[in-house]
């Protein structure tokens, strides 16, 4: 039985997280951390507000980016495995994660994006990068999100990136450039999360997207994130391909 704790247990993912973990028979919810809820109770257990009252195996990070990185340090300084659904990953902030999870006797695995779709939409991209011209990403998600562009778009550019893919079109599109990949973020009201990746060659066009109509897209990824967190061979190991095989 892995023991797990849900940082941010009061938000819309974290209320999810925690009531997906009490339901798994082979994982027990041992705390609910959020100090914005104290008193509270989700998924039966007291939401507790100081870090220091949590005993667990695995904490499951699901904050804001001005507030992760403090309680990362937290989960490692304890020596607890963490999984970090989280945005605002960029490479120089996961620098900063290897260094200070160096000496942790947990594992930490941050998840860009835990829709097993998204995984697998990002890899095509990654397939076809090599052999187009140019590409664009352009990603649309819920008018609260705190973070642009999202973590899966700087995953994806810096994946296309990798791969060979670039963008060698006049400047003077809107946008971020990530690793020389333009990548476009839209904020709306209605929308979850989605993703289109547009390659563009000699007279066509190819697009690859991916929608999450529904929060419970990304519990099933999250669970096997739970599950494989302890045994990863690295300190620090990033996105759920990993654990695909993808």
């Amino acid at each position: 039985m892995i023991r797990v704790a849900v940082s941010g247990a009061a938000g819309r993912m974290g209320r999810m997280a925690a009531e997906t973990v009490a339901a798994a028979e082979d994982l027990e919810l041992v705390a609910a951390f959020d100090p914005a809820a104290g008193g509270e109770t989700i998924a039966g257990v007291a939401v507790v507000v100081d870090p220091t009252d949590i005993d667990c195996d695995v904490v499951i990070e699901f904050t804001v980016p001005e507030v992760v990185m403090g309680n990362l340090e937290q989960w490692g300084s304890r020596g607890f495995h963490a999984v970090v659904g989280t945005s605002g990953f960029s490479a120089e902030r996961l620098g900063q994660v290897a260094e200070r999870w160096g000496d942790s006797a947990g594992n930490c695995l941050v998840v860009p994006n835990f829709s097993i779709g998204a995984v697998v939409m990002m890899r095509f991209a990654e397939l076809a990068a090599p052999h187009f011209e140019g590409v664009e990403v352009i990603e649309l998600h819920h008018g609260d999100k705190p973070d642009a562009p999202s973590g899966t778009a700087l995953a994806t550019a810096a994946r296309i990136a990798a791969a060979g893919g670039k963008n060698d079109a006049a400047p003077g599109g809107s946008g971020a450039d990530i690793a020389g990949i333009p990548v476009h973020s839209v904020r709306l009201p209605g929308i979850i999360a989605s993703q289109e990746v547009i390659f563009g060659g000699l007279g066509e066009t190819m697009s690859i997207r991916h929608d999450t109509f529904s929060r419970e897209a990304f519990m099933p990824g999250m669970l096997t994130s739970v599950r494989a967190v302890g045994n990863l061979p690295d300190k620090l190991t990033v996105g759920l391909h990993v654990l695909l095989g993808i």
